[in-house]
């Protein structure tokens, strides 16, 4: 039914918080394989104790809602007057799967409870109404706070037409990320190392320059965890020199974004099963705001970026980013080279302003996530 082998069979829960942080972990659950589709879990109650549990499969398996009712059938169990709780509100339209508030219609359940309403203007309150409409009894915004934190991108997305935009970036205590001759290997630790492929893995794309790629021949790849799936990769490239032998081209699943126009260049990237779109602003450079809509309308949630300075600083200086998630090694490097290549700011007032969202320790080193005011 799903992958967690009846990990909470009838475990008994005493309210509704209780409830949906169960179906909160639902969701976590498909982390890293829903995309386009929101990470959603749900959980069935009766009588105070979880009868059934789903999350979201990936795109075109069912959602978490079936996915519940049809645990709670495998265990024999009736779901007629149970409460359902579910991390985002039900859908109420035919996408590659049927609705899902007339399947709980269907099902009779009694009440249902989500944790956040749907953004999304084919949904947009109309899950809960139907149900609502349908005689049963309906609530909203339960733990909403750590549901918005596990759809981020999709609601970002939703909402805005973008992606969420997260920038990674490893460096020294004092802001360095490489020695002045360019060596960066390694700054940061294993751990560190491995934990930012963590947050590879859940991302929808993984965008660098072609600095980045030419440096380090980089592939732009989760490789230190398993992952059911590999991120799209994005290349910024805006005189379109990557090579169709590097390594980000190799095997397809690459965009290359860039502001020349060149057809034997184009071809023998598509070659290589790469795809060149063409977004040039009045400088002769990559139109990254435009990039930005163009990526959330192919519809990704969350976007993980990994380059140089340069780069770095453009996006930030184009308000293209939402979140920084930093690592610092407990180290200093002096004269190095820095994350962003930022202006300097006149007065204090107009410096880039940031709040901390979580701070965290990973092995020896610090990760931040610090979030754009």
């Amino acid at each position: 039914m799903n992958s967690t082998e009846d990990a909470i069979p009838e475990f008994e829960v005493e309210n509704d918080q209780q409830a949906m942080a169960m179906a909160l972990i639902q969701a976590g659950f498909g982390m890293l394989n829903t995309t386009p589709n929101p990470r959603v879990g749900c959980v069935i109650v009766k009588d105070r104790l979880i009868i059934g549990a789903g999350f979201t499969q990936p795109p075109g398996g069912n959602h978490a809602e079936i996915q519940a009712l049809a645990d709670a059938a495998a265990r024999g169990h009736d779901v007629r007057g149970a409460t359902v709780y579910v991390t985002l509100e039900p859908c109420s339209h035919f996408g590659r799967t049927p609705p899902c508030a007339d399947a709980l219609i269907h099902a009779g359940v009694g009440r249902v409870v989500a944790a956040i309403a749907d953004p999304n203007p084919q949904v947009a309150g109309q899950g809960l109404a139907r149900l609502q409409a349908a005689g049963i009894e309906v609530a909203c915004g339960l733990l909403e706070d750590d549901a918005e934190e596990i759809n981020i991108g999709f609601l970002h997305r939703m909402r805005t037409g973008k992606p969420w935009v997260r920038m990674k970036s490893a460096a020294s205590l004092d802001g360095k990320t490489a020695l002045h001759n360019g060596v960066s290997q390694w700054i940061t630790s294993q751990a560190a190392r491995d934990d930012g492929h963590i947050w590879r893995a859940r991302a929808c794309a993984i965008m660098a320059g072609i600095g980045t790629i030419q440096k380090d021949d980089a592939q732009l790849t989760v490789r230190a965890i398993d992952t059911p799936r590999q991120p799209r990769r994005i290349v910024v490239d805006s005189k379109l020199i990557v090579s169709p032998e590097a390594r980000v081209i190799r095997g397809g699943n690459t965009w290359v974004f860039t502001a020349t126009e060149d057809k034997q260049k184009t071809a023998a990237l598509e070659d290589q099963g790469a795809e060149v779109i063409v977004l040039a602003n009045a400088e002769g450079k990559v139109d990254l705001p435009a990039l930005i809509r163009e990526l959330g309308q192919r519809q990704i949630n969350e976007l993980h970026v990994e380059a140089g300075a340069k780069l770095n600083g453009s996006l930030i200086r184009e308000g293209c980013v939402n979140e920084l998630l930093v690592y610092l090694a407990p180290g200093l490097l002096g004269d190095g080279r820095g994350m962003f290549d930022l202006a300097p700011p006149e007065d204090l007032s107009d410096r880039v302003g940031l709040r901390f969202h979580e701070v965290k320790q990973v092995g020896p080193d610090l990760r931040i996530l610090a979030r754009f005011n």
